[in-house]
């Protein structure tokens, strides 16, 4: 729920953020399960690599969300990753 509007974060930040080392798929597991996604925006997490990831409702769903924030997406990947990222 830290990660702002118009920024993401990747699997592996948060789970540093809550203490699990190499806790990145544990993460992606959780997020699948997320049942409120549009109070716990889980959208803006992606893989390390810039790779959108997956997402419960579908790639296309989480990429088109993503856009609306001013995040810019070319052939499944984040666009200016580096400048997009928020760090715990």
């Amino acid at each position: 729920m830290e990660v702002p509007k118009g920024k993401i974060t990747t699997y592996g930040e948060l789970a540093k953020a809550v203490g699990l080392k190499n806790g990145q798929r544990a993460v992606g597991r959780i997020m699948n399960k997320n049942p409120y996604p549009v109070i716990i925006p889980c959208h803006r997490v992606v893989k390390s690599d810039g790779k959108i990831g997956g997402y419960a409702y579908g790639v296309e769903t989480k990429s088109s969300m993503l856009e609306k924030e001013g995040i810019k997406i070319k052939d499944g990947k984040i666009l200016d990753l580096e400048n997009r990222i928020h760090r715990f």
